[in-house]
């Protein structure tokens, strides 16, 4: 932990003074009194039995409410809570109690009072007694009840500064034991500065806005390539009492340092404009753009002065990269292409300049690796947390945040009590105020382990906080506003302090990173996959004339398959990814060869065209279609079995391209069809299809002109016979000629539309 232990220098403690003063009141107390009775004050509270009532856990209780929660002097302490009887019995002549004390003594024993859950005489306070009471008739089983405690804070016995432990109990008694007892109890921490301090903990609170990614690679082919998205769930988040839109309100008002994840403001900015979500089989129109322009706005007036922290692209798990992915090519350099494009995008939508000089792993958990490759992708501070970062040497103090771990790098090592102290559901009020007051009591005992001593603390909370938990967060720094221990640092600064020379700055070894977080890794398939999308991607890239639609959506979807957020969620990285290739791969079909039938040569040459399409709505460019055979007698541009030719095809079209072949004997071949890039990478399927040489001799070629000769003189014969028959039925008279028996009868019939046959005829 940041400290191996805590001490208060020669200052007497409070905790033996109220003991020693207790101890002399129980001498004259009697014993069966001190059995059976529960003190009305601390005199009488020595005197209970060692060991807890075994029904000191009867009643949940549960504390909803402390106001405020770090009192002044003139104040009134409000405490408000329900009681809940888990017992088989109801109890009676239950009175509600408030016990204020001992002050306790270093960060230590603010965390040994947490543990505690059952009462616990002669070391839980006594009560503040008098007329500081709740008292109810009886408590039915089963059955809550409501309670406030009102007490001036002069009444509570606050005498020097620190932080006081404090409790509600309630006491009663049931038909199995008629006496009376306490049968629960409930702790919190009152921290008590009445007065600025001489030293303050400079604090840096981080405030981050990261969301699980939501936008497809898929793009309209509308001119502004409307995004489409895997659902509408961000619209929730953004909405009014969503979780994103809590932690703007919230951040609005306090002194944080945002971190953000720009894709997720490339995300908002997509929903603000038109887009489409996915729904089954198809897509409909997406309809929060209102949420969406209000969230922006809203996020673009709270940061115009503030501090802001951008991530990478999409969030990477860096823990992943550095354990699973290094080694697969072209991981680091999506990982370097996501911290590239961040700057761009905030200040494109936000119009601030963020630093992307830090790194964010999981929960702070680094080793040498994830050190490596964050630095790999331009980092120079990386967020740790000191349950990672542990000290080599036992330190009385918790030591200043920043930390030279070599190589121009810097360790931002986060106090892990008060980092993880809003983990778990907030939405119980008693876990919230529970959270609040410990992490008000944890920084006030910070800053008291060495008056003398100012250092620099940073919190690093959940990475998406729920909406229940931003409030907490928030309820805990409203509780130092009046800065009486703590002064507020932005994450640049904190990185930027003095160093402590005592801290360690051991990084610690691959094999100490916490089992449980590497479990949740991005497996190595995951890269594998990703570099296999990638390679499609660079191949259809180079044939687009407009290649940054394409390049710009699936490089920031690339981004996202690799997102933190996929941590636990292993199925539907898996399923995003596989959305991503398969996307990809129904566009790259989209330029094709079309099917050829067989074809038939009639000659020594011939031309034989070849179609491809493209029903992409952009042109297609440097391609080259490649024409093979299997049979050297037919030969592409008389000068082998091969034949390219350049390809260029507009968007929404067809273009045949006709190769000229020459043969020198009849028979068959096979031919294949090849698309390739310029490079030589062979794009989409091959297609095949099989030429028959049918070779005409000048022998027949005289014969069939023999025939034709013989065809057109019977022609003319039989021309000249009709003219005269008909000039001879003149002369006799008649209208028209007699039938004459040389009249040929029609032998064909009329013309067909049909196809002629299998195989597709080529002639010279």
């Amino acid at each position: 932990m940041a400290e191996a232990a805590d001490f208060q220098g020669t200052r007497p403690s409070p905790a033996r003074r109220w003991l020693r003063r207790t101890a002399s009141a129980v001498l004259g107390a009697p014993l069966l009194a001190g059995l059976l009775a529960v003190p009305a004050a601390g005199a009488a509270s020595a005197v209970e039995p060692a060991k807890a009532p075994t029904g000191s856990r009867t009643v949940d209780v549960s504390l909803n409410t402390l106001s405020p929660s770090v009192p002044a002097e003139d104040d009134t302490l409000t405490v408000s809570g329900t009681l809940t009887n888990k017992g088989k019995e109801t109890i009676s002549s239950a009175e509600v109690d408030l016990r204020v004390g001992p002050r306790l003594s270093g960060r230590g024993e603010v965390d040994d009072a947490a543990k505690r859950s059952a009462y616990l005489p002669g070391v839980d306070p006594a009560t503040v007694g008098d007329k500081y009471t709740v008292k109810f008739p009886k408590l039915a089983r089963g059955i809550s009840q409501d309670f406030t405690l009102t007490v001036p804070v002069d009444k509570l016995g606050l005498d020097a500064p620190g932080v006081y432990q404090l409790g509600v109990s309630v006491s009663g008694r049931t038909t199995t034991t008629p006496y009376e007892q306490v049968l629960g109890i409930e702790r919190s921490y009152l921290p008590w500065q009445p007065e600025t301090s001489d030293s303050r903990t400079k604090l840096t609170f981080l405030w981050p806005l990261i969301a699980s990614p939501h936008v497809t690679a898929e793009t309209r082919s509308d001119e502004q390539q409307t995004p489409v998205f895997t659902d509408d769930e961000l619209a929730e988040e953004l909405a009014p009492g969503g979780r994103l839109e809590q932690l703007v309100s919230l951040g609005s008002r306090l002194p944080v340092t945002w971190v953000v994840d720009p894709d997720l403001l490339a995300s908002v900015a997509a929903m603000a404009g038109k887009y489409e979500v996915e729904s089954g089989e198809t897509t409909v129109p997406g309809k929060n753009q209102a949420v969406a322009k209000q969230w922006l706005t809203a996020l673009e007036k709270v940061v115009e002065d503030g501090k802001v922290i951008a991530l990478p692209f999409a969030d990477p798990d860096l823990a992943s990269i550095a354990h699973r992915g290094k080694n697969v090519s072209g991981t680091l350099s999506h990982l370097q292409n996501a911290s590239a494009v961040a700057a761009t995008t905030v200040e494109t939508i936000l119009h601030v300049k963020p630093s992307t000089d830090f790194a964010w792993p999981v929960n702070g958990a680094v080793d040498s690796s994830i050190v490596d490759v964050a630095t790999s992708a331009g980092a120079h501070n990386v967020i740790a947390r000191s349950d990672s970062f542990r000290e080599t040497t036992e330190l009385p103090y918790t030591p200043t945040a920043a930390r030279p771990i070599g190589g121009g790098t810097t360790a931002v090592v986060a106090d892990a009590r008060l980092s993880t102290l809003f983990d778990g559901d907030m939405s119980r009020a008693g876990a919230s105020t529970r959270a609040v007051q410990r992490f008000l009591a944890q920084t006030l005992a910070l800053t008291e382990q060495t008056p003398d001593n100012e250092r620099s603390i940073v919190v690093a909370p959940p990475r998406m906080p729920t909406a229940a938990q931003a409030q907490t967060m928030a309820r805990a720094l409203e509780g130092l506003a009046g800065n009486r221990w703590t002064q507020p640092l932005d994450l640049v600064a904190a990185a930027e302090v003095k160093p402590d020379p005592r801290a360690t700055t051991k990084v610690p070894r691959a094999s100490a990173y916490p089992k449980k977080l590497r479990a949740q890794e991005l497996p190595t398939q995951a890269f594998q996959d990703i570099r296999t999308t990638q390679g499609s991607l660079d191949s259809f890239e180079t044939i687009l004339t407009q290649p940054e639609r394409v390049v710009t959506p699936f490089g920031n979807a690339v981004n996202r398959s690799m997102s933190t957020s996929w941590r636990g969620r292993s199925l539907e990285a898996q399923q995003y990814r596989d959305a991503v290739r398969d996307y990809l791969q129904s566009l790259t079909s989209e330029v094709q060869l079309i099917e050829k039938s067989d074809v038939t040569l009639s000659g020594r040459s011939a031309t034989i065209p070849v179609t491809v399409q493209n029903k992409l709505v952009q042109g297609v460019d440097r391609l080259v279609l490649q024409l093979s055979s299997d049979n050297i007698r037919l030969k592409f541009n008389d000068d082998g079995s091969m034949a390219e030719l350049p390809v260029r095809i507009a968007g929404g079209h067809s273009q045949s391209v006709k190769f000229d072949t020459a043969t020198s004997a009849n028979g068959r071949a096979q031919v294949t069809a090849r698309l390739y890039t310029e490079d030589g990478t062979q794009y989409g399927e091959e297609m095949t299809f099989t030429v028959k040489v049918s070779e005409v001799t000048p022998t027949v070629l005289l014969v069939i002109a023999g025939g034709l000769l013989l065809l057109v003189l019977a022609g003319i014969r039989m021309y000249s016979h009709r003219k005269r028959a008909v000039a001879g039925g003149a002369a006799n008279g008649n209208g028209d000629g007699p039938e004459q028996p040389s009249d040929p009868t029609p032998d064909t019939g009329p013309e067909s539309g049909a196809p002629s046959g299998t195989g597709e005829k080529v002639d010279r």
